[in-house]
């Protein structure tokens, strides 16, 4: 496979990105949106004009392309000429898209007794993740990266480390969830991670979690 040349514009662009401590996920996000608008373009993106930014989102809008993908381009875009390229005029011609707001779908206690009880196995690895996320609100990454450490049984608490935002915080945990992750323990005894991979030197990832998630929507 033909390795893909990176630029001098893309080298800067990441050098700025790693600057202003940008995780990794967000970096390729931004040159991948950055790299959409270059095949658009037909140019290199440095050389758009607000009538090139404007055709695009024209497009974007006639293909129907949905507001959260529409936003996170733009979002890329603002970075892009405003840091990278030193043009922060540019970001006069790009718009957000307004999203609909929704409200969420919140599950009744028997609901998610229902859900948890349908969890695949082997084990109880896939129910204490899920019944983590459903009893203390955490998020599946938060849940994917816990530690066995992380784990407060004294004080009744979950530490959650670099959470949404970058941030430390803490859960409560309940005396139910509790008896959950001992009774996981005892049968798996994990050390380090709280929910091991493949292989067990890598936290559980958040596409397996989502499909043990699915599978017991189903």
């Amino acid at each position: 496979m033909k390795e893909e040349k990176t630029t001098p514009l893309r080298q800067r662009m990441i050098e700025d990105m790693k600057i202003r401590g940008l995780c990794e996920k967000t970096q390729q996000g931004h040159i991948r949106c950055v790299k959409h608008f270059a095949s658009f373009l037909g140019r290199s993106p440095d050389t758009a004009t607000p009538d090139d930014l404007r055709s695009y989102q024209l497009q974007m809008t006639k293909d129907g392309v949905s507001a959260t993908t529409f936003n996170v381009r733009i979002i890329s875009l603002r970075f892009f000429f405003g840091v990278t390229c030193g043009r922060e005029e540019m970001k006069r011609y790009m718009q957000f898209h307004r999203q609909p707001r929704k409200l969420p779908v919140v599950l009744s206690v028997e609901e998610v007794a229902k859900l948890l009880a349908s969890v695949p196995g082997p084990g109880l690895k896939y129910r204490a993740a899920l019944g983590i996320s459903y009893g203390a609100g955490l998020r599946a990454s938060e849940v994917c990266n816990l530690k066995v450490r992380d784990i407060d049984s004294q004080r009744m608490l979950i530490h959650v480390e670099q959470g949404k935002g970058s941030k430390d915080r803490q859960a409560m945990l309940s005396p139910s969830l509790l008896e959950v992750l001992r009774q996981y323990w005892r049968e798996s005894r994990p050390e380090g991670w709280l929910f091991p991979g493949k292989p067990k030197i890598s936290p559980l990832s958040s596409r397996q979690w989502n499909r043990a998630f699915m599978a017991a929507k189903e």
